[in-house]
């Protein structure tokens, strides 16, 4: 049986582009991208927090130390600048592998500067 888990998140990613015409669907500071250990073209989610929106596409490389977070062609119906995101990629474990998985978490300022890694998320309480 093979599960799908978490791997990487960056939490509170604010848009700093949209660009309708521009061939690529989402552009991501270089430096992000290595601390978060996703890779050019991978597939990735993301979830617009101010609007609600939901919707998958692939990262494109933006200049290292930038801050660059550029929603693009398609997408960019569904981002604008200023719009808060998270934005997540996924893998597929092994059942035996499932209780030592950690995710790469990622929190980002307002300019998209790293202020926190993680392995893990609280638990929500009541």
């Amino acid at each position: 049986m093979v599960l799908t888990f978490l791997k990487s998140k960056l939490h509170g990613a604010i848009v700093t582009h949209s660009e309708l015409e521009y061939d690529g669907s989402c552009a991501i500071d270089s430096e992000i991208l290595k601390e978060a250990e996703i890779n050019e073209y991978e597939k990735i989610e993301i979830y617009n927090i101010t609007n609600g929106e939901r919707f998958s596409t692939y990262t494109i490389l933006a200049q290292p130390g930038s801050g660059i977070i550029s929603v693009n062609g398609a997408a960019a119906h569904k981002a604008k600048p200023g719009d808060k995101l998270v934005i997540c990629t996924y893998l597929n474990l092994p059942k035996d592998k499932v209780n030592t998985h950690k995710p790469l978490l990622i929190y980002l300022d307002s300019k998209n500067k790293i202020i926190k890694k993680s392995a893990s998320i609280a638990m929500q309480l009541v």
